[in-house]
């Protein structure tokens, strides 16, 4: 036996990686690529394992500790003849190696154990320049599942580069390319047209060009997300305790009954980002589910399980876990007449829980104005011929966006997310603004970027582009991502006044009624002007009522004199 430094693999990209979960303990023996410590990064939860069979002989780490690829976490007694199949695996794979590119050289048995997370033939062929096999599997949605392949762009045997685009999936919001995160040759289609996908499905095989640089892992891809997998204790009949959820045995706990023992206050839940992620979409509060995973772990399931029950418990009338407000009993609908029931469209459910979502967590106030557009709409009509040539038609909004962007640059508060969680304030130094737009499948709300730095023909060219999009399923998820601030406009319907609902994380949002004549007194006489009706809301921690009205009335000033826009 031989004593050797355990020491922190590539951690595919992240700087560094907090350790939630130590799974062995000193005088503890492991075989080769059991799990030892888990660590989380921003991306993912990963598991770092043990570089060889032997002894855990010393733990330099706990939980809390933060690590970097390359730090010792303990050292450890390995055990040479442990991995002797595995070595002699590897040996026969270096031989084949070797005589598919015409050396002579004789196997022999490696007596060197292989570096940590990696093998001796994976490094034989990242030496040589030569290739490995990748499955491509399917990256986020933007929080659909099921996403039907409507296209296939690519056939077996095609050479591909980074970023072209495999195959083409349509949700209700949009129909979206998914590129291929390698360059190199389709070797296998797992999929076909009509198939459906979720995030993490295999989607085809394909043969990647090794670069040829030494100790870089063939299974590493700078930047890959990892999925937490899912890990099993070394005996499958040990008792693992916890105290920090409880304390109870996970072999005494009823996972099946609602006899769970709520953590206390601040308690550190052991939970991935692709939980995490759920439970955020799903407004669970994760010291409230209960675990069923290894060591105590929350799983999807346990998420999805926790939701189901308390709809349940709301849909019965009865009270829900948490903070969540009294469910609504239906009553038996057909006992008044005849009724007919159909499924909600995924985009009907994403709306429905975000504006749910974000009416429940932010405090909404909404402040009413008028703005003077007589002028604007003056010069806007002027510039019909002109827009004619350039193939655009002016619409307000352009003038609208623009009134916006100076707003927000004047009064930066508006131009923040909070983070609760950190209690913090991000500011932001860009100004992206969506425009909500009504289309037969549902509201959608695309992004215009820069809209500071942009014309009024631009942005009106933009506009016209992403409206389009949006009306086709078209657009992009980057499309719609990213917005500072909302406008929402019902002025081609009707209405004097309406409370929009903020799109959290922003902190604001503009409504726009149906602009109409009124006589406004000028000092001497009444005159017919055209008003523009202003719904502002706001999210009332992060905005408060007095800069509320300053911005309302800085959008009445510029629209009423579109010259300022120049200053």
């Amino acid at each position: 036996m031989s004593e050797q430094d355990i020491k922190v693999p590539d951690l595919g990209g992240a700087d560094e990686v907090e350790v939630i979960e130590v799974l062995v303990s000193e005088g503890d023996t492991v075989q080769e690529e059991d799990p030892i410590l888990t660590v989380e990064s921003d991306k993912a939860s990963v598991e770092l394992p043990a570089p060889a069979a032997g002894r855990i002989t010393r733990l330099t780490v706990k939980v809390g500790d933060r690590l970097k690829e390359g730090d010792v976490v303990g050292t450890m007694d390995s055990e040479g003849g442990d991995a002797g199949g595995d070595e002699k695996s590897e040996a026969a794979e270096d031989q084949e190696t070797r005589e598919a590119q015409g050396g002579e050289q004789d196997q022999k048995s490696d007596e060197t154990p292989a570096p940590s997370g990696t093998k001796s033939g994976t490094e034989t062929g990242k030496a040589s320049g030569g290739s490995r096999k990748e499955t491509v599997k399917v990256p986020a949605l933007d929080g659909f599942d099921d996403v039907p392949v409507i296209e296939i762009n690519v056939s077996e045997g095609d050479t591909v580069g980074e970023d072209d685009p495999l195959v083409t999936v349509e949700s209700d919001k949009a129909t979206m390319e998914i590129p291929s995160p390698y360059a190199g040759r389709i070797s296998r289609i797992l999929v076909k047209e009509g198939d459906k996908l979720s995030e993490g499905d295999d989607l085809l095989e394909m043969t990647v060009e090794e670069e040829g640089e030494e100790g870089s892992g063939a299974g590493a891809k700078k930047g890959t997300r990892e999925e937490p997998r899912e890990k099993a204790g070394k005996d499958e009949g040990e008792k693992a305790e916890s105290p920090e959820r409880g304390g109870k045995p996970a072999g005494e706990e009823d996972r099946g009954g609602g006899t769970y023992e709520m953590p206390s206050p601040g308690t550190r839940v052991h939970a991935g980002p692709a939980v995490r992620k759920l439970a955020r979409e799903l407004g669970a509060d994760l010291t409230r589910v209960k675990p069923s995973g290894p060591k105590d772990r929350i799983l999807k399931e346990d998420v999805e399980g926790y939701i189901r029950q308390n709809l349940k418990k709301a849909q019965e009338g009865g009270a829900v876990e948490g903070p969540g407000i009294p469910g609504i009993k239906l009553p038996d609908f057909s006992q008044f007449g005849e009724v007919e029931r159909e499924a909600m469209s995924r985009m009907m459910v994403a709306t429905a829980t975000n504006m749910q979502r974000s009416w429940l967590n932010v405090p909404h106030v909404t402040q009413f104005d008028e703005a003077d557009i007589t002028d604007m709409e003056a010069f806007r009509k002027g510039q019909k011929q002109a827009g004619e040539k350039k193939g655009v038609k002016l619409t307000p909004l352009p003038f609208i966006l623009k009134a916006c962007a100076t707003a927000l640059a004047e009064l930066p508060q508006f131009n923040v997310s909070l983070d609760m969680g950190r209690k913090e304030v991000v500011r932001k130094k860009y100004i992206h603004i969506g425009i909500a737009v009504d289309t037969p499948h549902g509201l959608m709300v695309p992004v215009i970027r820069d809209v500071d730095r942009k014309g009024l023909w631009q942005l009106a060219e933009e506009a016209q582009e992403l409206a389009g999009k949006a009306r086709d399923k078209k657009l992009k998820p980057a499309e719609m991502q990213g917005a500072c601030f909302s406008i929402t406009s019902l002025g081609g319907i009707g209405g004097t006044a309406f409370t929009p609902i903020v799109n959290t994380p922003e902190v604001a949002i503009l409504g726009l009624s149906r602009a109409d004549m009124k006589p406004v007194w000028d000092g001497e006489a009444f005159q017919p002007r055209l008003m523009l009706p202003l719904s502002l809301s706001y999210d009332h921690r992060a905005v408060n009522g007095a800069d509320a009205a300053r911005f309302t009335s800085l959008l009445s000033d510029v629209l009423g004199d579109i010259r300022r826009l120049l200053l």
